[in-house]
């Protein structure tokens, strides 16, 4: 028998989220029971505000709570440079390395048939839509991964014929790890040594 269901339940939310297991769900659970119940509730009013605001910016496809996101609607960024990239947490960690001065589209995924995830189930069609005069380069960022590989050689052969300049980040990132993980040095080099695909 449980001394607590309520505590049970909030546990079990917790680990369900990424690289969140029990014993650190059970410690997030205790700690939000020793705050204040004003802080608990701004907490919680926070989550369910951002669960309803934030939506997709209608160019690149990353997480805003404006139509277009500050990216997209800054005349300080180039048009002429599209980063593609798998999730908007992607966006974010090429950001901190402040070297990265176009734009971004997310895809929300890669190519990935065995899940059953094809061309229809990403932001391809928006991609491609985005790729007309004015942009001269489009650098794939996606992870070094299989499905990472696959969906670069997949946007590669649709912009070959838009005589576009196609490049991909340097494998200064390790195979098999999340961009969002990968530190700001390592980032910044990998940007620095693109290569064409």
């Amino acid at each position: 028998m449980l001394p607590s269901e309520s505590i049970e339940r909030v546990v079990e939310l917790f680990a369900s989220l990424p690289t969140i297991g029990k014993k650190t769900a059970r410690r997030l659970a205790f700690h939000l029971l020793r705050q204040s119940t004003n802080d608990v509730d701004n907490f919680a009013a926070a989550l369910v505000e951002m669960r309803s605001r934030v939506r997709e910016c209608a160019q690149c496809h990353t997480f805003t709570d404006t139509e277009l996101c500050g990216i997209c609607a800054s005349e300080k960024r180039s048009p002429s440079v599209i980063c593609v990239v798998e999730q908007p947490s992607d966006v974010m960690a090429i950001e901190r390395t402040g070297d990265f001065r176009g734009r971004y589209h997310v895809l929300h995924g890669t190519l990935s048939p065995l899940d059953g995830i094809g061309p229809e189930d990403l932001r391809l069609k928006e991609l491609i839509a985005r790729l007309g005069a004015e942009v001269d380069e489009v650098i794939l960022a996606l992870n070094p991964t299989v499905e990472g590989e696959v969906t670069t050689q997949y946007i590669a052969k649709l912009a070959s014929p838009l005589s576009i300049r196609v490049t991909r980040i340097a494998r200064g990132v390790p195979m098999g790890s999340d961009l969002e993980f990968a530190d700001d040095a390592t980032l910044a080099r990998a940007f620095e040594g693109r290569t064409p695909v």
